[in-house]
This record gives C-alpha cells, structure tokens and sequence, in this order.
C-alpha cells in the first residue's frame, strides 16, 4: 500500500483552491461549468499526476502513462460543453477551453510546480475577466440578446416588433409567447454586437407601440 504523505494532502487543497478560484467566477456568471465542474477537475488532474508518479515509482513503470491520459479525457469534458444553439452561433468554447487549463493547474500543482499554477490561475482570472469586458466594451463581441414586450395580440405585438427591427436589419429569434387576462408577453432573442443591442432597445422603446418592454439581458453568453 502506497502510504499518503502530508505533501500530497496539501497539494490537492492547493489545486482545490486554485480550481475553485475559477469555478468562483464562472459560477458568478452562471455558465454550466461553474464552481464544483473546475474545482473537480483541478483536484483530479492533480490526483492523476500523484497517482501516476506513485504508481510508476512503486511498480517500475512508466511516470508519465497515467497524467498522459487526463488530457483526452477533459478534451472529452470540454466538447460537452459546447452547444451548437442556432445558425453559425456555437457557444461553450470559452467554458470547455477553461475546463482545458484548469486541468493543466491542477497537473502543474500534482508535479509540485506551485509558482507556474498559481500564475497560471491569476493569468486565467485576468484573460476571463478583463478580456470579456474589453471585447463588449470595444464592440467585438457577438452576442445573442434576449427581449420582452407586452401588447394587445400575439399576433399585432409580433408584427410590430418585426417592424421596428427591420430598419435595422434584424431578425427575431427563439419566439415565446405567454398570454396574460390583461395582454400577451412576447419574448424574443436578437443577435448582435452591444451597440447594435442597445439599438434595438432604444428603437423598442421610443417606439411607443408597447405596454412595456424589458432587456432580459445575454443569452448564453461566454
């Protein structure tokens, strides 16, 4: 039996911290990969590159045959986390390449290389959210907004609404319509960038046509 040294246990709440770290901020922005998915990930990855240098020095065999097989397998984790919602729009790639280096943290922390983890994780904390903002703030970034208005009908609310987004090249996405005793609410997702977003919720809202119209925020954002 391979006994378990303190070094190991302080390795794997090391690479608990650092992956729950992220998983902190993807959870904050409620992505499917959140707090519990990174800190898991970063643990095991960690635990296999233990498991694979215990094992290999207890039984002669090779120190690496093991760690080797944990980039695959979150390769495997990370392409279930991609979805493919509508048209060209693919979402979950920022999640699933984050699974991906999560998992290089924890194999960093398993192999006692402290320093480059811990930088590894600032650095990913800085590209999710310093880089995020940047991308919407300099109207890069292509997004799906969603939308809802109330009106009389379905069927008047929903030509109105094509009638102001037309002007401006837009199509409405994703329709659901809710009937109330007192009007119909009308929720639809548009796709664009922040600019172009807040067009079409200022033409929405100068249009006058509506009882109310509120900004649901990003849909499936990264």
């Amino acid at each position: 039996m391979l006994p378990m040294m303190a070094g190991d246990i302080e390795k794997l709440l090391l690479a608990a911290l650092l992956g729950g770290l992220i998983g902190l901020e993807r959870e904050a922005k409620h992505r499917p990969a959140g707090l519990r998915t990174n800190l898991f990930i970063c643990v095991g990855a960690a635990m296999f590159t233990l498991l694979s240098d215990q094992l290999a020095g207890a039984h002669t065999g090779d120190h690496t045959r093991i760690a080797a097989q944990i980039i695959p397998g979150i390769g495997f984790i990370g392409a279930g986390s991609i979805i493919h919602a509508r048209g060209d729009l693919v979402t979950g790639i920022t999640s699933a390449a984050t699974l991906f280096v999560v998992a290089s943290v924890g194999m960093a922390v398993g192999g006692g290389l402290y320093m480059i983890a811990a930088f590894a994780t600032v650095l990913i904390l800085g590209v999710l959210l310093l880089l995020g903002f940047l991308e919407r703030f300099t109207n890069l970034k292509v997004m799906v907004y969603a939308y809802e208005v109330t009106g009389p009908s379905a069927e008047e609310t929903t030509a109105l609404v094509n009638g102001v987004l037309e002007p401006l090249h837009f199509i409405m996405q994703n329709v659901q319509i809710a009937l109330t005793p007192l009007h119909v609410r009308v929720r639809f997702d548009c796709e664009g960038t922040r600019k172009k977003q807040e067009r079409v919720l200022s033409r929405l809202r100068d249009s006058k046509a509506f009882e109310t119209v509120t900004a649901l925020g990003p849909v499936q954002a990264e």
